[in-house]
């Protein structure tokens, strides 16, 4: 459908009649960007379950359930910035309506699993369809908004994350309380056929309407490259070991791909990604802090989940409703924090916004088992506020520093970065854990055969999988697997700490203050995006 090319007022490039709509056209992105986001935050409940034997679960392993939860982030990450090329290319709406339909098959396969392999391979293809989703979302935002009405539409859309966060976990917990454990992808499958429903009736399609000739060469490296990297990281957290030579050569490999990519696009006449933004310290430092708050995050509320069911004893259900604090703090103060931008400027809302961060997160190495838990309460809403201060200013830096028509790219850059951050800290953070784990329960497990102790040093779960099965015997088990626990809980909690203080130095280095924002006394540039 084409829509007149009536203005929406004076000076205005969007048309009025996607203009009138456009408040409802941000419902339906955000509820396309529920079901991407929903769909990592409420498997986070169901891991113990899957890990439990069938008929109940799986028998999934530790390894099977790292992979159950990478093979989606290594698949996203490695397509999301293609993905972003072709919506700008070929149409956003286009693009989102394949991915979602894709999404919404994966789903329903992913629910009928038999085995963890083909969990990790439905994920996989889950995966597939969100990285054509969640890009095109932010992008068909930025060509219904006017500028001065962007920050709070992308405020809203962060929002959005929040309420992601905050309806996983607690759908997730009442699933499992009343159905299998396939119920948790099974539920995206009717969000899918609604959200497919909206999208053709009110979403207009949008493009890059001189995309220049297409870069398969570029493509590929990028491809490749994200997938190596992310892939190495992976294994090497899946080990525990990221001197194993297999891991040093897989992610040196994927470094040398990009690096080729670079050097590639560089000296290419019609790049797929022009490295040159990149020159630009403001929206570099911008990427820096979305992908180092990802690393810490993501690493930190992974081994949230085991301290709340393992050694608090919480169940799925109650989990999920722990959790809320930290949604709501996002769905508050995401739409407002343009407000303190306003106020203060970029540099200084998103330092604070990372230091508030780095204090929850050093606040984890102080738990232990008996910790009062309207404390950790308190951590999940300030950890959810310094995130609303963080990514609302960095996404307006990226969306705004490229030109409209090339919104496609600059947001699948920033969830790119995102999700390779969120891939580097599963990993690297949960290295950490495990090895600081082994390392302190592996003194207790001396009495337990040979073969049961190795599996028994994998994880906590493991560890108190073998105690059920011992009977009364394991019961001496329980105490040193909390107490190890808790340790490598504090060393995890401590390294996201550091890697939160490096993203604070960068952003207050390199973002601009108040008086230095780079869009005042610059006119926007010229939409040229084709709205149909």
């Amino acid at each position: 459908m084409t829509t007149p090319a009536v203005q929406a007022g004076p000076g205005s490039r969007i048309p009025e009649a996607v203009h009138r709509r456009r408040w409802a056209i941000l419902g339906v992105l955000m509820l396309s960007l529920l079901i991407v986001v929903l769909d990592n935050s409420i498997l986070n409940v169901a891991i113990k379950t899957i890990s439990t034997p069938a008929p109940t679960g799986l028998g999934a392993t530790q390894s099977e359930l790292e992979w159950a939860i990478n093979s989606y982030t290594l698949v996203f990450a490695g397509l999301l910035f293609t993905a972003g090329l072709l919506g700008d290319r070929v149409g956003r709406k286009k693009v989102l309506l394949g991915g979602l339909v894709v999404f919404g098959a994966g789903s329903a396969l992913a629910a009928e699993s038999g085995s963890p392999a083909q969990l990790i391979a439905f994920r996989a293809l889950m995966a597939l369809g969100a990285a054509f989703v969640m890009p095109a979302t932010l992008a068909v935002l930025m060509n219904v908004f006017e500028r001065e009405e962007q920050p709070k539409a992308i405020g809203i859309w962060a929002g959005g994350v929040g309420l992601a966060i905050a309806i996983g976990p607690i759908t997730g917990g009442l699933l499992l309380d009343h159905f299998w454990w396939g119920s948790v992808f099974l539920i995206n499958v009717p969000i899918v056929i609604v959200a497919l429903a909206l999208m053709v009736w009110l979403v207009p399609d949008s493009r890059d309407p001189s995309p220049g000739r297409v870069d398969p060469v570029g493509v590929v490296l990028s491809v490749v490259g994200l997938v190596l990297l992310v892939y190495g990281i992976i294994k090497g957290g899946e080990l525990a070991d990221f001197t194993d030579p297999a891991v040093l050569a897989t992610i040196a490999a994927g470094l040398v791909v990009l690096a080729a990519f670079v050097v590639f696009e560089k000296r290419s006449d019609h790049p797929s990604l022009d490295v040159t933004y990149f020159k630009n310290k403001v929206f570099s430092a911008a990427m820096s802090a979305i992908a180092l708050v990802f690393f810490a995050l993501m690493g930190v509320t992974f081994f949230a989940v085991f301290y709340t069911q393992s050694v608090r004893g919480y169940s799925p259900l109650q989990s999920g409703l722990l959790m809320l604090p930290l949604a709501a703090a996002q769905m508050i103060f995401a739409p407002r924090a343009r407000l303190l931008v306003d106020r203060f400027g970029n540099k200084a809302t998103t330092t604070a916004g990372l230091v508030v961060i780095a204090a929850t997160l050093a606040a984890f190495a102080g738990f232990e088992a008996d910790t009062p838990i309207w404390v950790l309460e308190v951590v999940f809403f300030l950890m959810g506020t310094g995130m609303a201060h963080i990514m609302t200013p960095t996404s307006v830096v990226i969306m705004q520093a490229l030109p409209r028509e090339k919104a496609g790219s600059a947001s699948a850059l920033s969830n790119t970065f995102r999700q390779v951050g969120g891939a580097l800290g599963i990993a690297v953070l949960g290295s950490v854990l495990s090895t600081a784990y082994r390392n302190g329960i592996d003194g207790k497990l001396g009495l337990l055969p040979p073969g049961l102790r190795d599996k028994a040093g994998e994880s906590i779960e493991a560890t108190l999988g073998v105690a059920t099965r011992l009977g009364p015997q394991g019961k001496a088990l329980v105490t040193p697997a909390n107490d190890a626990f808790l340790h490598a809980m504090h060393v995890t909690a401590l390294c996201g700490t550091g890697v939160a203080l490096i993203g604070a130095v960068v952003v207050a280095l390199y973002l601009p203050g108040k008086t230095a924002s780079p869009q005042k006394g610059k006119e926007e540039p010229e939409l040229v995006a084709a709205v149909e």
